[in-house]
């Protein structure tokens, strides 16, 4: 940190929380926080799913209101009794999952609610052209003002979001994991637009998984553990990594990925072949085949094409060329029926939108793929789904344990292991995990790199696709380079690291030039 930097961070604090407690009907989310933001600096909040970080933000940014405790604004006390308050102190919220209109434009989305009008009427041109300065300023002039937001990748999303907080005039913004969609060029962009902002007084609120990002552009961490402040100011660049994880979980947890007990031979019959598939705009040509026991790893930059491929491979979106075989039978395009019933599962990159019932419970959640095993005389039997949840529950070490709670109700990486329960108890052949560790706080990221090994393991052939290149490497014996839809390389991931598979990318773009687009697949 800079001379200038530092004298801003040793000022009187911008916000402070003392005591505040946040309790719901039977759970106690806040059990007394305390946090101080200075203006200028990076604060980054970490704690585990279900650590109170979300209840914590949403009291900040009005959404809740704090049962105990107070908050001070500039050294005045306040109370932030609705959103439209918290904004008008200048406190901005970029939530994880996007509060965008889908069907209305960029800049609409920009200024919802604060449009510029002139005799009654929104002048959209204005609103075009200042919405077109913003994303200017966060790097993404390519984004159209007028384009529907809807139509936009998550990426580009994410970035109509934090035009929004800076066209609010915001004095402290939240983000909570702003980078879990973007690849590494559109993170770096992002941090850049921090800087900025931080250089001009700004403070910023960071919430994220990734502890890297946290060194990077962090100044001081506050830990939240069991709804409470377990510590706080420690300086971002110098507390050690196993210091902030052991005040995360209350243990020790070795941040690595484990060992393989069981290796696939090399003889072994594949179990999923992909021929030759091609997805019309999307990706063409991509050929793989996966051993049963054998993890392969599909790295990539956001865009290459990689989630489109799962989606096709499990027939959640229709091949215009190619095949996909699972132990030798062919499967209709376009048909997750008769992908699932071949033994392929999938676990989407948005859980809660794609896979999940969320106002459904955990076994409903887990058995949905699988109800038919538990009819009785043409009715079903709930005592026998809810024994089978149970079993699945126990063995992921789901928690909390109650397989009749509602599933909105877990921590982020709970309801992956109920996604992953539900595969399980479908006893499937072939699972396609997209992002498994987005969103996953480092404890539950250790679990779920235990159970994906142990699925592995037990003759499961697994396909994982992740933004994270160190875990598709830490993860899978073989890897796919995807770049603009195409496979442009493959490897044993033992041969590779994250250098040279950036560099892999970076040719196989220059290679191919521009993405596929609807006349490059037959």
């Amino acid at each position: 940190m800079d001379v200038g930097r530092e004298s801003l961070v040793r000022e009187a604090p911008l916000l402070e929380m003392h005591g505040i407690v946040k309790t719901f009907p039977g759970v106690r989310a806040l059990g007394g926080v305390d946090l101080d933001v200075r203006a200028g600096e990076v604060h980054c909040l970490l704690g585990q799913n279900g650590a109170g970080k979300s209840t914590l933000i949403k009291v900040l940014a009005g959404a809740h209101q704090p049962d105990e405790g107070v908050i001070f604004w500039r050294g005045e006390q306040v109370r932030l009794s609705t959103p439209q308050a918290a904004l008008g102190l200048g406190i901005a919220t970029i939530y994880q999952e996007l509060d965008l209109v889908a069907g209305l434009t960029v800049a609409d989305n920009v200024f919802l609610g604060r449009e510029q009008a002139q005799l009654g009427f929104v002048r959209p041109r204005e609103l075009n052209r200042r919405a077109g300065e913003l994303l200017t300023r966060l790097g993404h002039p390519e984004i159209r003002p007028g384009a529907e937001v809807g139509s936009l990748p998550a990426a580009s999303q994410q970035m109509v979001s934090i035009a929004r907080a800076l066209s609010q005039d915001a004095r402290l913004i939240i983000m909570d994991e702003p980078s879990a969609v973007l690849d590494n060029e559109e993170v770096e962009r992002l941090f850049t637009v921090i800087r900025d902002l931080t250089a001009h007084d700004v403070a910023v609120v960071y919430i994220s998984h990734r502890l890297e990002e946290i060194r990077e552009i962090g100044d001081r961490i506050t830990v939240l553990k069991d709804g409470r402040t377990v510590a706080t100011g420690l300086p971002a660049r110098e507390t050690p990594t196993r210091e902030v994880i052991t005040l995360m979980t209350g243990r020790d947890i070795e941040y690595v990925f484990p060992e393989r007990h069981h290796r696939p031979p090399a003889t072994a019959e594949p179990v999923l072949e992909v021929d030759d598939l091609g997805l019309r705009g999307a990706f063409s040509d991509v050929s793989f085949t996966v051993r049963p026991g054998e993890i392969v790893g599909l790295a990539g930059l956001v865009g290459s094409g990689r989630s489109e491929i799962l989606e096709t491979v499990y027939g959640a979106r229709r091949a215009t060329s190619g095949t996909v075989r699972v132990g030798g039978r062919r499967l209709r395009p376009g048909d997750v029926g008769v992908a699932v019933a071949a033994g392929v599962g999938l676990a989407p990159e948005e859980r809660k939108s794609q896979a999940l019932l969320l106002g459904e419970s955990v076994a409903r959640n887990i058995s949905i793929s699988s109800l038919t095993r538990f009819a009785r005389g043409g009715f079903l039997s709930g005592a026998a789904e809810r024994d089978a949840a149970r079993e699945q529950v126990s063995a992921l070490e789901v928690r909390p344990a109650d397989v009749t709670r509602e599933v909105r109700t877990l921590s982020g990486g709970n309801q992956q292991k109920v996604v992953l329960a539900r595969w399980l108890l479908r006893e499937c052949r072939v699972l396609l995990l997209d992002e498994p560790t987005r969103g996953v706080d480092v404890g539950a990221r250790s679990e779920i790199y235990a159970l994906v090994r142990d699925l592995a393991d037990r003759g499961v052939a697994v396909v994982v696709v992740s933004s994270e290149i160190p875990e598709v490497l830490g993860l899978a014996d073989r890897v796919l380079v995807v770049a603009e839809g195409r496979v442009v390389a493959e490897e044993p991931a033992a041969a590779l690291d994250e250098h040279r598979v950036l560099d892999l990318v970076m040719e196989g773009t220059s290679t191919h030039g521009v993405p596929v687009h609807e006349g490059d697949v037959a």
